[in-house]
């Protein structure tokens, strides 16, 4: 019978969570890499995390910067370490959610922020635009509107 090796359970397990992270927006990398600070009982260095994942340096620096743009990873000072140390923030599903939801208000705003200039442009261009044009357009614009409601409802649980 095949024993596997914890080093083994834990590439199976960043392997498999990582694809859960990816549906959140993550990069493969970046998500292997959350999945790899969530997983130490310490902090880790740019060069901890790009022998673990087999990356360079510079690829590691990128996703951290990334990570630790949106509050996933967090900069930890340690006396007597003269290097940057990065440590996971443990409350996986709120930072998750809130991450999602506010990169989905913000995509949902821009979207019908720009498709209201659109109609904004049709009305003051004067020329006559079939009715049922503008009327799919409003609708596409009023589903903009129920994703950012729906979305900022989300944010409030």
């Amino acid at each position: 019978m095949y024993k596997s090796t914890t080093e083994d359970v834990t590439y199976k397990i960043i392997s498999e969570f990582a694809k859960t992270l990816e549906m959140f927006g993550l990069s493969p990398l970046e998500a292997r890499l959350f999945v790899y600070l969530y997983l130490q009982d310490q902090p880790k260095t740019l060069d901890d995390m790009s022998e673990a994942l087999g990356k360079s340096k510079t690829s590691m620096s990128t996703s951290i910067r990334s990570l630790s743009d949106s509050s996933l990873v967090t900069l930890v000072w340690r006396k007597g370490v003269r290097k940057d140390l990065y440590e996971a923030n443990n409350q996986l599903f709120k930072t998750f959610m809130n991450n999602y939801v506010n990169k989905w208000i913000d995509a949902s705003i821009h979207q019908k922020e720009s498709l209201q200039k659109l109609q904004q442009d049709l009305e003051n261009q004067g020329t006559e635009q079939p009715s049922e044009l503008l009327n799919n357009l409003n609708k596409i614009i009023d589903f903009h509107k129920q994703i950012e409601s729906s979305f900022h409802h989300l944010e409030s649980d």
